[in-house]
This record gives C-alpha cells, sequence and structure tokens, in this order.
C-alpha cells in the first residue's frame, strides 16, 4: 500500500512531511565506516522527533504497545529534570562522574557535547556523528563532524522517553559493553560510546532531558 504523507508545522517553524507510522523511523543512509574514515551520502537531513504533530493513532499505538525497555528501566537516581536553573556539569559530576578524566565528553552549564557511533535505520552500519545535548535548545542534535553546520536529525526533549544501556544486546554491535538505546516515542537510538565512562556520562546527561519519561508526564 502506498504510504500517506501529512504537511505538518515543526516547532522550529519549517514545513516538514511525515509520513506514515511505517516510514517515521527514516534516518540518514548511514554507510559503514572504512578504514579510511567515513563514507556519506547527500541525502537530506531527518527533522528532528516531534510529539505534539504526531497523528492520534501513533499516540494510540505508543500507549497500548509493551516495549521491551520496560524490563530494562534506566539505572539512575534522577529523574529528568526541566528547570531551566540546572547546571548540567555540577549535576553529573554531582552523580560520580569524572568529568575531567574523560576527554571524550565535553560538558559546561548546559550542553554536552561529543562524538558517539550511531546505527543507521536503514543499513546495519555503524557511523560516527557529533552530538550536541543542549537544554537551553530542549533538544538532542547530531551532526556529520564539530562544525554543527547542518543536523542531520535528533530529537526533542519532550520525545525522549528513557536512556539505558542494550544489556539484551538487541543489536549487532561492534562494542556491546558501549553501546546504549535513547528510547523515543517514535524510534530507538542505537548509540555507542567510545569509552565506558563516555556511555555513562552520556546516559545520565540525556535522561535529564527525557521529558516523555511516562512517570515525569503524569507527575508521578
Amino acid at each position: 500500500a502506498s504510504s500517506v504523507s501529512v504537511r505538518v508545522m515543526s516547532k522550529s517553524g519549517f514545513e516538514e512531511d511525515q509520513k506514515d507510522d511505517s516510514k517515521q523511523t527514516v534516518d540518514d543512509q548511514d554507510l559503514k565506516e572504512t578504514s579510511h574514515g567515513e563514507s556519506e551520502t547527500a541525502e537530506s537531513p531527518r527533522p528532528l522527533s516531534e510529539t505534539s504533530e504526531m497523528s492520534l493513532e501513533v499516540g494510540t499505538l505508543n500507549r497500548k504497545r509493551k516495549s521491551p525497555s520496560d524490563k530494562q528501566r534506566p539505572l539512575t537516581r534522577y529523574l529528568p529534570i526541566r528547570g531551566s536553573d540546572l547546571d548540567l556539569r555540577q549535576h553529573i559530576e554531582s552523580a560520580g562522574h569524572q568529568v575531567v578524566l574523560c576527554p571524550h565528553v565535553l560538558i559546561n552549564s548546559s550542553t554536552c557535547r561529543g562524538f558517539l557511533h550511531k546505527k543507521g535505520s536503514k543499513l546495519n552500519g555503524w557511523s560516527r556523528r557529533w552530538f550536541v545535548f543542549d537544554r537551553n535548545k530542549h533538544t538532542l542534535t547530531y551532526y556529520s563532524d564539530k562544525s554543527e553546520k547542518k543536523p542531520r536529525g535528533g530529537a526533542y526533549f519532550q520525545a525522549i522517553e528513557e536512556v539505558y544501556l542494550d544489556h539484551l544486546n538487541s543489536v549487532k554491535s561492534p562494542n556491546p559493553q558501549l553501546t546504549f538505546i535513547v528510547k523515543t516515542h517514535e524510534r530507538l537510538y542505537y548509540l555507542m560510546a567510545p569509552s565506558p565512562e563516555a556511555m555513562r556520562i552520556w546516559v545520565d546527561v540525556i535522561f535529564t532531558g527525557a521529558e516523555g519519561y511516562r512517570e515525569f508526564e503524569h507527575g508521578t
């Protein structure tokens, strides 16, 4: 059956096409890295994951379905934090992370940056992407490189439900022990950190913005 395209307006003010549910998880066509670097394709960047623009049908499915992550709740002593006065770096350091000893992650009072490998949604390859978590913009976005010229995709905080380690090895990863998952209302992002400490920092950082976390949403 042919897919139905619906024109919606995103929070950033630009129009974008949202396909039917079978197409909503289409991401950039990541290619496997070669020994000489990373191949790129000239595809259009994927818009940020939205929640308010999603159809009622999709929302109903999200409420009814049982996710594997229900049994893999984030092992964190924090709930998502909406307050704009949060000092992100101080918060992460108070959780026991030694940020100064982790060169793979650049973190200040409101943002966290660093390279992560992301599994492509169409191809099975893992591609190196520059990720930016921004509490001022309420977004988790990723780029081809540090220049941050044009985002290739990402999610708004309100779409992020959970962040957890891939203990079940649900995907074939070059390094399962460094692999974690960001679950949004639309899809799962499979990410791989460059070190164990970088992975733990990213998990705690992203979870501060998981405004789609169901207990957080319902105020319980």
